[in-house]
């Protein structure tokens, strides 16, 4: 990991509630920290809670789920000033975002999609 790419993990982590304070603690904190029940409500309380730390405009943030059987798309609906801090340089900080969903989509086994929307 680059320095900015290691500093947003910890930030995001931080957000998130688990306190990793190290590098050897990331790859033994247990994704169950994440307290993430069966999926129904806590991808998008997680989601809005990342967005409402990244945006200058906390109060625009809105995150909707669309579910079936088999897969979620979680809706991101941020202020339009706040499109670019939510995707960051070259779609970094919204990759990162994708990454995290997917790990706890992973354990949930369901298939997980964040959507940024305009």
């Amino acid at each position: 990991m680059k320095y900015g790419e290691e500093s947003l993990f910890f930030f995001v982590t931080e957000q998130v509630g688990l306190n990793i304070k190290s590098k050897d603690e990331i790859m033994t904190t247990p994704l169950t920290d994440l307290q993430t029940g069966n999926g129904s409500g806590a991808m998008k309380a997680m989601v809005e809670r990342i967005a409402r730390a990244l945006v200058d405009q906390p109060e625009a943030v809105s995150v909707s789920e669309i579910s079936s059987t088999n897969s979620l798309i979680v809706e991101l609906k941020v202020a339009k000033e706040d499109l670019g801090k939510v995707i960051g340089k070259q779609g970094r900080t919204a990759g990162a975002m994708r990454t995290i969903v997917s790990a706890v989509a992973a354990k949930n086994r369901k298939h997980t999609v964040l959507e940024i929307i305009e």
